[in-house]
């Protein structure tokens, strides 16, 4: 291959998948480890437990040095849009502009101004308010992905306005907001940050467990996570169901590419699910499949046979369905099972902990369990990765769904050009990846400060000296010397 042979289209499409699937591995954890965060340090402020408070202070390390690689990685997505994307930001700026402006100013500029006091302010404000600094955080990285699912919501499904001469008129900000496709969206989102945090917390807990290090400590928060993914993990399994009916409804190529699903299966039929297969685009077949009869169709529409015809993809023009058939179909089976696992993981623990209740010497003889957290860990990462490499892989080749090509959106650049950007974006990532590596790795082999100053405890004592150094003292000079 020559630089004379390259793509400009394609080297912008795998620059911008750098950017975004390197970028996505951080807000990830600070979305859904703030929340825990909330619950850690309230629980600190109810029951006067010191030990979530020290709780408190370790967690929050590993979320202000993701929240740090984050911004810094997040900064060349933004570029993007006006360098390799600019016919893009051209023709929907204005209300995808807006939105993102939107993630900027509002969702990220709370986030931002209130860690400042999260990170220094234990003993500078009274609890309540840094309580409240850390609530003001957490519900401005959830704001953020709020209004990024929303922008890439309508990619998905565009509404609230037409297109005229290439150009999107906003007609109904409300509407275009409200896309068909943003909250299931956001739901589905919102979880899978909130489940891989708790994993990745679990993770690191069971990990120490398993070296019998501070035992008592992280099993308390190996405990909390514990009851939260209870009701998380399910629900994301849930709510992910919802989503795959709407790309039934909204987008039938990508379903089929999902279910690498060549030919139409007509109403009035069972449908059956392909477990596994290997797709050939080049013969419009699979190779290889094993199928699991009528399981699609109860998946779908709750029924033994079809209301609604599933259009293969031999109902599209080539141009105009999505390729890498076997990429979409493989990462949706692996987000699948993924989320299957971590469901399944957090009610053996449940059962574990009812049945020996987690505590002392008791702990060692599940090895097994402790393995299965840390292996859990870095799932979370890998099942959002693959979810979004269907969402957006899938949705070709379209850039916004139906309306704008692809191919028409990239600007036009020397391939060289691009390819140097790319270059020099993964040099500087490889840098981050590591360097993230390694403060965390200390972080984590470092291990919770227990002798930290505890806020209260500190200004009651200082307050304390303060008043014994105000007492009065009775004057012991002669009467005479008194007057």
């Amino acid at each position: 291959m020559t630089l004379d042979s390259l793509d400009t289209v394609v080297l912008s499409r795998w620059q911008f998948a750098l950017t975004a699937m390197f970028h996505m591995l951080w807000p990830v954890l600070t979305t859904g480890m703030s929340i825990y965060l909330v619950v850690i340090e309230g629980l600190w402020l109810k029951t006067k437990n010191l030990a979530y408070y020290h709780h408190a202070r370790f967690w929050s390390k590993l979320y202000i040095l993701n929240f740090g690689i984050g911004v810094a990685s997040g900064l060349p997505m933004a570029f993007q849009f006006g360098l390799n994307w600019a016919p893009f930001s051209e023709a929907v700026g204005d209300f995808f502009g807006t939105v993102l402006g939107f993630e900027g100013t509002m969702a990220f500029m709370l986030e931002a101004s209130f860690l400042g006091i999260m990170i220094f302010g234990w003993q500078r404000v009274p609890p309540v308010m840094h309580w409240i600094s850390t609530i003001c955080v957490a519900f401005g990285a959830n704001l953020s992905t709020f209004w990024i699912l929303t922008a890439n919501s309508w990619l998905q499904t565009p509404a609230g306005g037409v297109f005229v001469e290439g150009k999107f008129r906003v007609q109904d900000y409300f509407q275009a907001i409200a896309n068909p496709f943003m909250v299931k969206s956001f739901a589905h989102m919102f979880f899978a940050t909130l489940e891989t945090s708790l994993f990745v917390i679990g993770g690191i807990s069971a990990w120490y467990l398993l070296q019998n290090r501070l035992p008592n400590f992280f099993t308390k928060s190996l405990k909390i996570v514990l009851v939260m993914a209870l009701v998380i993990a399910p629900l994301q399994v849930f709510v992910g169901h919802l989503s795959a009916e709407q790309v039934y409804h909204y987008q039938p190529a990508k379903l089929a590419a999902m279910e690498a699903l060549w030919d139409t299966v007509p109403a009035g039929t069972p449908a059956d699910w392909s477990l596994i297969a290997l797709p050939n685009e080049a013969a419009q077949a699979n190779t290889f499949e094993v199928k699991i009869p009528g399981l699609l169709s109860y998946l779908l529409e709750l029924k033994p046979k079809l209301e609604t015809p599933i259009l293969g993809l031999k109902e599209w023009a080539p141009g105009d369905r999505p390729h890498l058939v076997g990429l979409i179909y493989y990462s949706f089976r692996l987000m699948v099972a993924i989320g299957l696992y971590l469901a399944a993981l957090a009610i053996a623990t449940i059962f574990v902990w009812w049945r020996t209740g987690l505590e002392g010497d008791r702990l060692r003889h599940y090895k097994w369990l402790w393995w299965g957290w840390i292996f859990a860990g870095p799932l979370g990462y890998l099942a959002i990765e693959a979810g979004w490499i269907v969402r957006c892989v899938g949705r070709q080749p379209w850039i916004v769904y139906g309306q704008l090509r692809t191919a028409e959106a990239a600007s036009h650049l020397p391939p060289q050009v691009v390819l140097f950007s790319l270059s020099g974006l993964v040099a500087l990532y490889t840098i981050f990846f590591f360097a993230a590596l390694f403060f965390g790795s200390r972080i984590i082999q470092k291990g919770p400060n227990v002798a930290l100053p505890v806020p209260g405890l500190q200004n009651a004592e200082q307050l304390e000296i303060r008043i014994k150094l105000a007492e009065h003292q009775p004057d012991r000079r002669p009467l005479e010397t008194q007057q």
